[in-house]
């Protein structure tokens, strides 16, 4: 993650920030454990895939408010991502999979989705660097599933 990018924090910054940012924007949020991906679609939405919604509950690719999205936790552009596509063909890539309802922590994330409409191919950092180190996937894997705090796996 670009940590050089300035985090923004309140949902009235997110609001007035919105128009500042580009359709395609890839926006992360340091979550507890784990960091969360989504595509800016304009408008003050986001396209991501959502994942965890509950004690082992997955859900959908979908559309919500920036603010929705952020969580309270805040929220980044990632610039590091090599995209091949830009703007409006990333956010048509991100609608193309709204709905869709097949995500795996391991090789179907939000990351995964977010690279592959930047890019092409569903990559995750976080999946290879916890991979690497198994402690700290367990500690992510408690952090999402009972919400304890538990270092950023990025």
């Amino acid at each position: 993650m670009n940590h050089d990018a300035q985090y923004i924090e309140s949902a009235a910054s997110l609001t007035a920030l919105a128009e500042a940012f580009a359709p395609g924007a890839h926006l992360v949020t340091r979550r507890q454990g784990y960091i969360h991906h989504g595509i800016y679609a304009g408008n003050g939405e986001v396209i991501h895939y959502v994942g965890f919604k509950g004690l082992l509950r997955c859900g959908p690719v979908e559309k919500t408010t920036l603010s929705d999205f952020a969580n309270g936790y805040g929220l980044s552009v990632e610039t590091s991502t090599a995209a091949q596509y830009v703007g409006v063909e990333i956010v048509r890539r991100a609608r193309s999979r709204l709905g869709e309802n097949d995500y795996h922590l391991l090789t179907n994330n939000c990351e995964h989705f977010c690279t592959w409409c930047l890019s092409g191919q569903g990559r995750s950092q976080q999946v290879q660097a916890l991979m690497t180190r198994p402690w700290r996937a367990v500690q992510a894997i408690i952090g999402i599933l009972f919400g304890t705090p538990a270092r950023a796996a990025a």
